[in-house]
């Protein structure tokens, strides 16, 4: 346990740690930064944000592509050429994936709940 002159010294130094400036309070408007920044946001109008799961080949800018199993710890790459004259130019990266992982799983059980891979895609 700390001494009374110890303790005197960490009660100093939590007491300057407070912040200056007050938070705001739960009725209070939200400042024109915060609703800016709402509204600069391409979801703000329906516009969507593409990420890499819902890209096509074709569009994904490496040469390599990697996926990786969340479940058993496997990562399988391909080059993109490869993928692209297996799956076409137009096939989705998340499909593409998940067939990879699919074709190449070893721990089957037999049990449709049981089996599969659980992707990553990097």
């Amino acid at each position: 346990m700390p001494r009374p002159k110890q303790m005197d010294k960490m009660a100093a130094l939590v007491g300057r740690k407070v912040p200056q400036k007050p938070g705001l309070a739960p009725n209070a408007d939200l400042p024109a930064e915060y609703w800016q920044a709402i509204l600069d946001d391409p979801r703000a109008d329906g516009r969507s944000v593409p990420s890499g799961a819902t890209l096509r080949l074709n569009q994904i800018p490496g040469h390599l592509l990697r996926v990786g199993c969340r479940r058993y710890s496997r990562l399988v790459e391909i080059q993109k050429a490869d993928a692209a004259r297996l799956y076409g130019p137009e096939a989705l990266w998340k499909d593409v994936a998940r067939r990879l992982l699919d074709n190449t799983c070893v721990k089957r059980t037999g049990r449709h709940e049981e089996d599969g891979c659980w992707p990553t895609l990097e």
